[in-house]
């Protein structure tokens, strides 16, 4: 008989609910429907260790490199506040925070958190829909960020 994953300490992978972008006291308990980017690595540095004629180039870890991250939600009623954090930057104003993005699960509960370091809205996009649809509105946020830090919920 198949595990059915009733059993206590049995795992199974997270389903992708719905996921909540926190700010502290700016954006608290914004919900989004998708997150892309969540990614981290660093730039492979090729060094030549040695000087015998069959040594070859020793990789080594570089410059950490951090992937934009992307939210998508659907748009809502005289709900422009990204759109104001967007244009707020677009004015030089140097505003970086630490954003926490929390995978919720069917009760609403933290599973998983992300947290980016010193990270701000770079752009905005606003709905791509046709008048003869009869889909939901999105909207996109990208964001850009110095460090990524996975956590548990």
């Amino acid at each position: 008989m198949a595990d059915d994953g009733s059993k206590e300490g049995a795992t199974w992978p997270m389903p992708k609910f719905q996921f909540e972008l926190d700010l502290g006291n700016k954006f608290k308990g914004v919900e989004f429907q998708e997150v892309s980017g969540l990614d981290s690595g660093s730039q492979p540095i090729k060094y030549k260790h040695g000087n015998g004629p069959t040594t070859g180039p020793e990789k080594m870890p570089g410059i950490a490199k951090n992937g934009n991250v992307t939210l998508k939600r659907g748009v809502f009623t005289n709900s422009n506040d990204f759109w104001k954090w967007v244009d707020k930057i677009k004015m030089n104003t140097k505003e970086r925070s630490t954003i926490f993005i929390k995978l919720l699960d069917e009760k609403g509960k933290t599973t998983m958190k992300w947290q980016l370091e010193n990270a701000w809205p770079s752009k905005i996009s606003g709905i791509k829909s046709k008048s003869s649809g009869n889909v939901i509105s999105v909207e996109e946020l990208e964001i850009v960020h110095e460090g990524l830090i996975v956590t548990k919920g």
